[in-house]
Formats: structure tokens, C-alpha cells, sequence
């Protein structure tokens, strides 16, 4: 079990627990502006980190490891995320009953705006906030994408998100609120996958959950390694089945979808011995 589920969900699935969405961001003034903050000075952060990071991997050896663990308990404290299977999300919207799509920010300013969107999810209405911070990217506000969404339609977007390989993952907004699902993989410039799998620097936490193979099962069809967003799945060796090493995988379940045989599955990671204590 991850630190966020010992420390913020009572022992289980901490974005199970209620307590960490019931924030009128009206009212709690700190973690509004932290929103506010967060979205206006994206673009300005995100190249600060990444120049930084330049920097640090120059360093020793022992050094990197000290500054990049630093700077992970930094964001441990405003900012984590972890991926999560559909199936929880569906669980997350019936607590976030306040559900609104908007342009994604990190796509934005990998200058794919177009490619794919977040969710903010919140208790109450929050879309004035979200544009207060997006209010200098483009041509303003009034052009934003901004769409309020009942559970249904944010499920058919997750369903279509699924078939493009783009994993879902909660995030914190000053942990342990939650505010906000994102849709990514690599190729997208997600910033929280470059920084965690391509500089090891750890913002996101690997799911709760972990890929299993039925190899009985598997046609060795390929299909799941195009749907995969961290390469965990190889290519099927003599017509066999699939290559899928769990110790690459991160438990977002995707690969699941284009599997028409039913021969991948999820397991709670904490049953899977080899990968139990891989976070």
C-alpha cells in the first residue's frame, strides 16, 4: 500500500476516502490560490524544473539521489499524483460531484494543445477558479474548452482516452485535497511522466494495482503493447503470448481495453510478490 493510503485514506485506497474532496474552495482560501497559482505559472515552473534538473543530473552520483529525493518530499506535500484504473475513477466521480474538462497544461505548452484534456473534479463549482488561472494562456478565458460533465459523459471520455493510450492518475492539489484527473503518456509532455520516469524524479507513485497475464489466454495479437503507455509489454516471442514485465508496470489498467480475449487483469499489487514493494 502506497504512503498516500497509510497517511491519507484510513488504511485504504487514499482517493477512496471522502474526507480528501470535501474542500469548498470559497472557503478554504490557501488551496484556492495554490489552484490559481499552479495554472497561471505552469509554463514558467515547468521550465524551471526541467533546467534544474538539467543541472542536478551533472552532479554526483550521490548528490542527484539527494537533491531529486528533496525535491520528490517537496511535491509530496503540494503536488503527487498516481495512476488509477477506470474503474476507480468512476468510484472518484460519485465523491466529486462537480466535474469540468478543460485544456490540458502541460499539452499546452508542449504546443499540443488539441491532443487531450484533464478533469477537475471538486465538491462545488470551481470553473470560475480554473479560469482565473488560465485567464493569460491564448487568446483568454472566452476561448477556453471548459465543459460541464455529469458522470456518464466523463466516463465515455476516459473510455475514449483508454483507446488512445493515455493512462489516467489522480493528483493532489496541496495534498491530500484532490481536484483533478490528467490523461497522458509520453508522447503528450506530460510533465509528471518526464519527470518521474524520464529524470527519476518522483512526482507520481505507481497504482495500487498491477497488470496480470493469463498467457493461456493471450493470441500474442500486439494490441496491448500499441495501448501500453509505459512499454511494459513486449512483443510475443515465436507466435506466443505477450512479453508483459510487471516490474515496468504501473497499473493504470489501459492495456486491459484493447484486449478482446479478457487475457490481462488487474491484481492488488501488495498480492503480487515480485512487485509488491515497487512504488
Amino acid at each position: 500500500m502506497c504512503r498516500f493510503c497509510v497517511q491519507h485514506g484510513d488504511g485504504d485506497r487514499w482517493y477512496r476516502e471522502a474526507a480528501n474532496y470535501a474542500v469548498d474552495l470559497e472557503e478554504d482560501l490557501t488551496r484556492r490560490g495554490y489552484i490559481v497559482d499552479f495554472i497561471r505559472d505552469f509554463d514558467a515552473n515547468r521550465r524551471r524544473a526541467l533546467t534544474g534538473l538539467e543541472v542536478v543530473e551533472r552532479l554526483p552520483a550521490p548528490l542527484e539521489r539527494a537533491l531529486k529525493s528533496r525535491f520528490s518530499a517537496k511535491m509530496q506535500v503540494n503536488h503527487f499524483g498516481q495512476p488509477v484504473p477506470i474503474e476507480e475513477c468512476e468510484r472518484i466521480f460519485d465523491t466529486a460531484t462537480s466535474i469540468v474538462s478543460l485544456p490540458c497544461p502541460c499539452r499546452t505548452f508542449a504546443g499540443k494543445p488539441q491532443d487531450g484534456f484533464c478533469i477537475a473534479m471538486t465538491v462545488t463549482p470551481a470553473e470560475h477558479i480554473l479560469r482565473e488561472g488560465m485567464a493569460g494562456y491564448g487568446d483568454g478565458p472566452d476561448t477556453l474548452r471548459f465543459e460541464r460533465l455529469d458522470k456518464a459523459g466523463a466516463m465515455e471520455l476516459l473510455r475514449k482516452a483508454e483507446e488512445r493510450g493515455l493512462m489516467h492518475s489522480v493528483w493532489t492539489f496541496q495534498t491530500p485535497f484532490i481536484a483533478s484527473i490528467c490523461n497522458c503518456d509520453l508522447s503528450s509532455g506530460c510533465m509528471a511522466m518526464r519527470l518521474t520516469v524520464g529524470h527519476g524524479a518522483k512526482v507520481m507513485w505507481r497504482g495500487e494495482d498491477v497488470a496480470v497475464l493469463d498467457a493461456e489466454a493471450c493470441s500474442g495479437c500486439r494490441a496491448c503493447i500499441r495501448r501500453c503507455p509505459f512499454d511494459a509489454i513486449g512483443a510475443p516471442a515465436n507466435g506466443g503470448p505477450v512479453d508483459l514485465r510487471q516490474e515496468d508496470c504501473w497499473g493504470c489498467g489501459v492495456c486491459r481495453s484493447a484486449c478482446t480475449l479478457g487475457a490481462i487483469t488487474l491484481r492488488d499489487r501488495r498480492e503480487v510478490p515480485a512487485v509488491a514493494s515497487v512504488w
